[in-house]
């Protein structure tokens, strides 16, 4: 059968479209099929960029800032896409991670304070980098981007309960990106010839990444979520980043490439490690916030995300969720009607209460779906010119089971009082010289680092506690 004019004619715009959307790749200099322009790529950086500084707040080191930004800048001019604006930043979480939207390369506050020298840092900053270069985000969104997950902690919510749960944005989806292995492969290479290009020694990003191997064997069962990681497994990387850093070397010539030690250490003390006392913490099953002056307790063997939009709770089982955010509105009854609206609820019951001398109004509503109820208890709280929303949510056939936990949570909110709360302050990094050639472990203990943290300052210090350290050497302890 002759294909019709028109067939032929819808051949030739398909055809015309698949070529247009071809682009050749800066890195690998061949064709491939895009679905979007520099300049779209660009803004989709741009657009995703305070999104991830709201989820994320920016760390604020100026010294440290100015540090990445030059290094950044000296790395772009060697890469194969000198000419792109680019923006190096530091957000304010402990995690170990690093990961690039285009135009836009993020660390953690946690891996500035896991590198130990300038070389792991250009070396994995190289590799941020080539994902930019190489256009990997284009590549990955062109083939699929995450879904909005109800996420807390670790744990999938069941799915009638994640209308409640703010969804990652499209900057924090971007963010999360999850590059294929022969994505995370080039990076690799691109992050060994741009650090080596600009004089350091590539093979100390294997060193880095042997950190990365130690820490996800301490962590066990909290290790981030596979699917959210932006790098695969570190210990199938370490050789072959090993082998093509000496490869650069040759290349280069480079007989005495840069590591810079004792610089880099100098200037990530005082750097702010684990959890920031300020933002929130938990302790002994009860949530502190010293800033905002409020406390409450976590239902027991529930799980707790602080972000710094929301506080979101949830047993294992993820049939149930508790959230702390704060309400709009100017009245109490405005607020709990702005809710009712915003979630699509029927109000069931409402009445006031005090609440540890705090004026608060407790609703009762549901939402009607498809597969069945879903009961919200939702409490709204007066204090200090704030009105929070504690919400309780579960699906209708278990909200009494779930009802005294809730309660017990949102009738237990009360002003923060104890000085010793308000007045905690974080644990940073202090740099010490060692005295003499001793083992870390006899270094931690001259320094009088309580042992059960001898773990945690060995994967910090990227040595092993029976390592032997010469007298001079500084190391990582940790301080106020």
């Amino acid at each position: 059968m002759k294909p019709s004019s028109h067939f032929i004619q819808l051949c030739f715009a398909a055809l015309f479209l698949l070529t247009s959307a071809c682009a050749v790749n800066p890195v690998t200099g061949k064709k491939q099929v895009v679905m979007m322009s520099e300049a779209q790529e660009l803004a989709t950086g741009t657009q995703a960029d305070p999104e991830i500084i709201a989820f994320f707040g920016l760390y604020e080191d100026e010294k440290l800032q100015q540090f990445i930004t030059a290094k950044g800048e000296e790395i772009a001019v060697v890469s194969h896409r000198p000419k792109l604006p680019y923006e190096f930043k530091i957000v304010d979480s402990p995690v170990i991670n690093a990961f690039a939207t285009p135009g836009y390369v993020y660390f953690t506050r946690g891996i500035m304070a896991h590198f130990n020298n300038e070389a792991e840092f250009a070396g994995v900053l190289g590799h941020e980098l080539g994902h930019i270069t190489a256009r990997h985000a284009v590549i990955q969104q062109r083939n699929s981007m995450l879904g909005q997950l109800g996420l807390i902690a670790g744990i999938i919510l069941v799915p009638e309960l994640t209308d409640f749960v703010d969804p990652l944005s499209q900057g924090m989806q971007l963010a999360l990106l999850s590059f294929g292995r022969d994505a995370e492969r080039q990076a690799d290479e691109l992050g060994v010839e741009y650090s080596s290009r600009i004089g350091y020694d590539a093979a100390e990003m294997a060193v880095f990444f042997q950190t990365l191997e130690r820490q996800d064997e301490a962590a066990e069962g909290e290790k981030i979520p596979e699917f959210l990681s932006t790098h695969p497994s570190p210990e199938e990387r370490t050789v072959t980043v090993a082998k093509l850093a000496e490869e650069w070397k040759k290349k280069l010539a480079l007989t005495d490439p840069k590591v810079s030690r004792d610089s880099y250490l100098k200037r990530i003390d005082g750097l702010i490690v684990g959890e920031d006392p300020k933002q929130g913490f938990v302790e002994n099953q009860n949530f502190y916030h010293p800033v905002l002056k409020i406390a409450f307790p976590v239902p027991q063997g529930w799980s707790l995300q602080n972000t710094p939009q929301q506080v979101q709770m949830a047993p294992s089982s993820g049939d149930a969720l508790l959230m702390l955010s704060m309400a709009p509105g100017s009245t109490l009854e405005e607020s709990a009607n702005m809710i009712l609206e915003q979630y699509s609820l029927k109000q069931v019951e409402s009445k006031s209460e005090n609440i540890n001398g705090l004026n608060s109004l407790m609703v009762i509503a549901d939402q009607i779906q498809e597969k069945g109820t879903i009961r919200v208890l939702f409490s709204l709280i007066q204090f200090q010119g704030n009105t929070y929303n504690l919400m309780g949510v579960t699906e209708l056939s278990k909200f009494q089971g779930f009802q005294p936990t809730f309660l017990s949570t949102i009738r237990n909110f009360r002003e923060l009082k104890e000085a010793d709360k308000l007045n905690r302050t974080p644990d940073v990094i202090r740099i010490k010289t060692v005295p003499n050639r001793m083992t870390l472990q006899a270094a931690l203990q001259n320094f009088k680092m309580p042992k059960e943290r001898f773990a945690e300052l060995a994967l910090l210090n990227g040595m092993l506690l029976t390592e032997q350290v010469e007298k001079g050497t500084l190391i990582k302890v940790i301080g106020k």
